[in-house]
């Protein structure tokens, strides 16, 4: 079928092919994609492949006992979305991704038929499709961890005490690496004033930490643990004055070697290297030490809201992906030991 439209002819697909579909049914089928193809404009690619997804609808509505539009009701559509999901009309299972794109032709199909009045409703308007699985954050083991660290600080001269105080700090603190990097000298609270983190009152050592600025520019301050303090202060003490002296002066904590501050990118850069020389195969970024950081904690007793003040989440239910990590931990160790976990 080819219906001319600005001066040129768009191919709607024939239906003549598909199994034989309620006369109501194949009429507003053809309606919306004469309306796709011509009103819309869409290429005969894009109309095909409405066409293959909405005469999957179109044959599910009909095995059911749907013979036109107006017969369909929500729990239809929902019902729906299950099926393609598993396959269980005979066709492919779809991906999430994919169910959701078929789930939008079903929508717009709808949305069409009601604004035409070929139906008294709409009933697929608040009908979601569902949500992909979210893939769980990598984490790396503790001793990984040490590994990447002790790999930062290897060689002489101020830079790698820099590199070590810079990944101390981003798994001490399980900041993002722009909060960590955007830190002035002023924002790293009770490590040198008053002795330090050896030298607090009674013998107690000092809890030293620092200000991160986040996402919407929300201050939050995060305790600083004593590795990241030891840290921080050897590169205070004896390495961050020689990197300002190529400079004209800046506020910043982690100072390149031209004496600005360090770059987002620069300290990625000295993530990797330091990966590559701790032999780590597996991707490591910035993000992977902020896991890493949450799925300790957690793995250690720290309440789940704990954390994510920690982490400067807005909500819980997002730092609640890393008990997922926890879980699947707890359920390795729980086959591997328990007599009776595996028939």
């Amino acid at each position: 079928m080819a219906v001319a439209a600005s001066g040129h002819d768009v191919r709607v697909p024939d239906l003549s092919s598909a199994p034989p579909l309620p006369p109501a049914l194949a009429a507003a089928l053809q309606d919306y994609l004469a309306h796709l193809g011509v009103e819309r404009g869409l290429s005969a690619n894009t109309v095909a492949a409405y066409r293959r997804d909405l005469g999957r609808y179109a044959r599910h509505l009909h095995t059911t006992g749907r013979s036109g539009l107006d017969d369909v009701g929500e729990r239809d559509v929902e019902e729906y979305v299950v099926v393609v999901r598993q396959g269980s009309d005979g066709g492919a299972p779809l991906s999430p991704s994919s169910t959701a794109r078929a789930l939008a032709a079903v929508r717009g199909w709808h949305r069409f038929a009601h604004a035409e009045g070929t139906t008294s409703a709409d009933p697929a308007s608040q009908v979601h499709a569902p949500s992909a699985l979210r893939r769980l954050p990598h984490a790396l083991s503790v001793d990984e961890v040490a590994r990447l660290l002790d790999a930062a600080g290897t060689g002489d001269g101020p830079v790698p005490l820099r590199d070590r105080a810079l990944l101390e700090l981003l798994y001490s603190t399980g900041g993002r690496i722009s909060e960590v990097v955007g830190l002035d000298v002023d924002d790293v609270d009770g490590l040198l004033d008053d002795g330090g983190h050896d030298g607090g009152q009674d013998g107690v050592p000092r809890a030293g930490s620092v200000r991160l600025r986040g996402k919407g520019d929300k201050e939050r301050v995060v305790p600083v643990g004593s590795y990241a303090r030891a840290a921080l202060e050897a590169y205070l003490v004896r390495a961050r004055a020689p990197l300002a002296s190529a400079g004209r002066g800046t506020p910043a904590l982690f100072l390149n070697t031209r004496g600005a501050r360090l770059s987002r990118q620069s300290a990625w850069s000295v993530l990797q290297a330091a990966a590559e020389r701790a032999g780590l195969t597996q991707h490591v970024s910035p993000h992977t030490l902020r896991h890493s950081f949450a799925t300790h904690l957690l793995a250690g007793g720290a309440d789940v809201r704990v954390v994510q003040e920690l982490l400067g989440h807005a909500s819980v239910t997002t730092t609640q992906i890393y008990t997922m990590v926890t879980r699947d931990a707890l359920r390795e160790v729980y086959a591997a030991a328990h007599p009776r976990a595996l028939g």
